[in-house]
């Protein structure tokens, strides 16, 4: 068989459903070879989009993604996608082609050294360049992927060496052995947590992609201890439950934030620094940590463990749950969690248009169930939702927060709707990001995945604005024009709904969501709103 062949048989042996990519003349061999295989190619409008749809299969699988492309500007197109996936820690594939090996060493055409640029948004790139290695790259690549933390790895195939005749099967794969924590950093973890006086607990991405929810919820209720969550840690505790103290990763001081200033104790569960620098919460380096986590902690003046149970987390946390005491709940901390529900439905009600973003997240809660999923691209909604969205079941709501990439939503709800078909799925965005992969419309009709997209439409890039206005207190650079969202969704062959006043909102989300085919929902927000909450938290005094 053709190298190309093997490469797919890899994949097939992967457990890879689907690959997402652009076609293009140096991945024929690729292609050609899919055809025979049970994995179905996906055609997507732009490397971009291919990226973030593996990048999303990964988050929801825990199982790698896979992204192919050309190479040179295909390849160039993938890199926003998979440093996305890199910093999120979502385990991807990516596969570019190349030109022949006999041109490699000379200025050719469309020719870039792929496998060099993108060893610094990747965990592992390397290069095809002999058939003998195709089946341990390609384990490796997935071994490297999947293995915590996990990110993205590349592999370049150059054209002349896909075609070429190879002998070999894959690699079986390798499961992982969960690593058991060590009982003397068990020890002294519970030591420090039944002797604090007010822990508090963070619950970051580590927890969601170890699928540990169930025992992190189980040590909360055992010890009493009260919660926050990262944005990417959204739904690893539920949002009823009375020890949630809800989100924490706005750059202003919130509720919770008070939360962290009277903790003696913060008991760091699957955190990664990326999603929420530890100097927000320790910035004094006062706080007493304990690091629970598949590996161990990174290095930060602001972050120095006291201990560290390194190992898989859901094993660590039943071993350490009955190790520690129950202490009582917080009075502090149940007062903070009041703030937090009282904001939640403030607006349910509200009558004014344009709409504000609090009622329009509000009605959306309302619209979905506990484990459809929610997928928000990055602007000012973004913010609101991570704060003001409750979450009951974790990997509900994905939320693109390393690398913190516009275009995100629309490309990830396709895939969450292939490997999530039983769930409604509802893409989040602002129109400034639905605008930069707007194009991936045609690839959710032509797929016939009802996925709706909810439009914040504000003509301008507001969480840019909203900053402006804070730090210089005028604009710049800031507005645009749109089309109509509804002419461009039946241009597609999609639904397209506007309400036009507050009372539609929820009638026109219910009726989205009923249809067979993807539909738009556009909301026109009014954002006055961030100032007003800017204005409240820099005004915010925490209670004693």
């Amino acid at each position: 068989m053709r190298v190309a062949d093997l490469l797919v048989k890899c994949l097939e042996n992967e457990g890879v459903e689907y690959v997402f990519g652009v076609p293009g003349e140096e991945m024929l061999d690729v292609l050609d070879a899919i055809i025979d295989s049970k994995i179905k190619f996906i055609s997507t409008r732009h490397e971009q989009g291919a990226a973030f749809m593996a990048d999303a299969v990964g988050r929801l699988t825990g199982r790698a993604g896979v992204a192919i492309s050309t190479l040179g500007p295909g390849a160039m197109n993938l890199a926003t996608g998979i440093a996305d996936a890199n910093l999120d820690h979502a385990p991807l594939i990516a596969i570019t082609g190349q030109i022949g090996l006999e041109a490699t060493h000379k200025e050719s055409h469309q020719h870039i050294d792929t496998a060099d640029m993108f060893r610094s948004i990747t965990k592992w790139s390397t290069q095809i360049d002999t058939p003998a290695i195709t089946s341990e790259v390609a384990r490796r690549a997935f071994k490297i992927a999947e293995a915590e933390k996990p990110g993205a790895c590349h592999i370049e195939l150059p054209e002349d060496i896909a075609a070429l005749e190879v002998f070999g099967e894959p690699l079986a794969r390798q499961p992982a052995v969960p690593q058991a924590p060590r009982p003397e950093s068990l020890r002294l973890a519970a030591n420090l947590i039944n002797n604090a006086e007010r822990p508090i607990i963070l619950s970051g991405n580590g927890v969601i992609r170890g699928r540990a929810s169930a025992e992190l919820r189980a040590f909360v209720e055992k010890t009493g201890i009260s919660a926050a969550n990262t944005f990417m840690g959204k739904g690893a505790i539920s949002s009823r439950s009375e020890l949630s103290l809800s989100t924490i990763g706005l750059q202003a001081r919130d509720h919770v934030s008070c939360g962290f200033d009277q903790a003696d104790l913060v008991i760091a569960i699957g955190y990664d620094l990326v999603e929420y620098a530890p100097s927000r919460w320790n910035p004094d380096r006062d706080k007493t940590i304990v690091h629970i986590d598949f590996t161990p902690s990174e290095v930060d003046a602001h972050y120095i463990p006291t201990a560290e149970v390194v190992g898989d987390i859901a094993t660590s946390l039943r071993d350490l749950k009955n190790m520690v005491h129950k202490s009582s709940q917080s009075d502090y901390f149940l007062k903070l969690r009041q703030f937090v529900l009282e904001e939640l439905d403030a607006h349910a009600d509200d009558k004014y248009y344009p709409i504000k973003p609090q009622k329009l997240i509000h009605d959306l809660r309302k619209a979905l169930g506990d484990e459809d999923i929610l997928i928000s691209d990055v602007g000012a909604h973004k913010l609101w939702i991570a704060r003001l969205y409750p979450t009951y079941e974790p990997n509900t709501v994905l939320i693109s927060n390393g690398l913190a990439a516009m275009g995100f939503a629309l490309p990830a709800a396709i895939a969450a709707k292939l490997v999530r078909p039983e769930r409604k799925v509802v893409a989040a965005c602002g129109d400034g990001g639905f605008m930069m992969n707007s194009q991936e419309m045609e690839t959710a009709v032509r797929l016939r995945l009802p996925i709706v997209i909810v439009i914040f439409n504000d003509f301008g890039y507001g969480l840019i604005k909203w900053k402006q206005m804070g730090k210089y207190k005028r604009e710049h650079g800031v507005s645009f024009g749109n089309p109509d969202f509804i002419q461009f969704a039946e241009s597609f062959g999609a639904k397209g709904y506007r309400p036009e006043d507050s009372t539609e909102v929820l009638p026109a989300l219910e009726e989205a969501l009923r249809q067979d085919v993807p539909a738009i929902v556009d909301v026109r927000i009014d954002y006055a709103e961030n100032f007003k909450l800017s204005e409240r938290l820099g005004q915010l005094i925490c209670p004693t």
